[in-house]
């Protein structure tokens, strides 16, 4: 055999089958995962439709504890009127120096709370009352109407819409509370304190109780009801 000549050896009888096996396994493994993705793909649609929510839909679990009593306190305020505000929040933090699309949020909130006004008729003092011998004029001194805390409502307040950039978005992943929205629960409930207070809501507050007591008084006999507060002379 000269230089020239090139032998060819057959391949191993033991390799060609590891060739075979493997070149069997591959579609079998992405046929497999075909099915997994339609499976999720078909799961997520049909949960959709009507009669599958029981094989494809959530299922909620309330593990809470049940709910302890800490205090009690007596109640001497007379809550005489109560407002509905309303209150649309826009928030926007930006990051200096820094696109908004990578950092910076901005979100759209929608609340709504309550806000009561009351009198507090455990602070009248015996002074406060003055009542004739026959008893049938009375006249009360009492403090001036208050304002409550604002309560927010859960089912009359929502996000319209959030806007995060790309950095916000990747750290909500891997944060204990995402998309939080106790910023704009804060900023809520003071804008609606600051609306309370500019509101009648504590002049109706004294008036509604004024009623109440020359309505109180007047079942008792008294013919004349005369009601102050504070400093009024009035």
């Amino acid at each position: 055999m000269t230089s020239s000549d090139v032998t060819t050896e057959p391949a191993p009888h033991g390799d060609r089958k590891r060739d075979t096996r493997r070149s069997r396994k591959w579609p079998m493994v992405l046929g497999a995962t075909a099915a997994v993705l339609v499976l999720l793909f078909a799961g997520s649609r049909l949960s959709l439709l009507p009669g599958f929510d029981d094989l494809f839909g959530e299922e909620t679990h309330d593990r809470s504890g049940p709910a302890v009593l800490k205090s009690i306190q007596d109640m001497s305020a007379y809550e005489a009127a109560s407002g509905n505000f309303q209150v649309v929040v826009d928030l926007e933090k930006d990051a200096k120096f820094v696109p908004d699309a990578l950092r910076g949020t901005r979100t759209l909130f929608v609340g709504a709370g309550t806000v009561g006004a009351s009198v507090d008729l455990g602070k009248v003092t015996g002074s406060g009352v003055v009542v004739n011998e026959d008893r049938t004029t009375a006249e009360l001194r009492l403090p001036h109407a208050v304002l409550g805390k604002p309560a927010l409502d859960p089912d009359r307040s929502y996000a319209v819409s959030k806007q995060r950039g790309l950095l916000d978005r990747l750290g909500d992943l891997f944060s204990d509370n995402p998309g939080s929205e106790q910023a704009v629960n804060k900023l809520a409930v003071h804008h609606i304190s600051e609306a309370a207070e500019e509101s009648e809501l504590t002049a109706r507050a004294e008036k509604n109780t004024a009623d109440m007591l020359k309505g109180l008084l007047g079942s008792l006999g008294f013919e004349r009801v005369t009601v102050r507060y504070g400093d009024d002379q009035g």
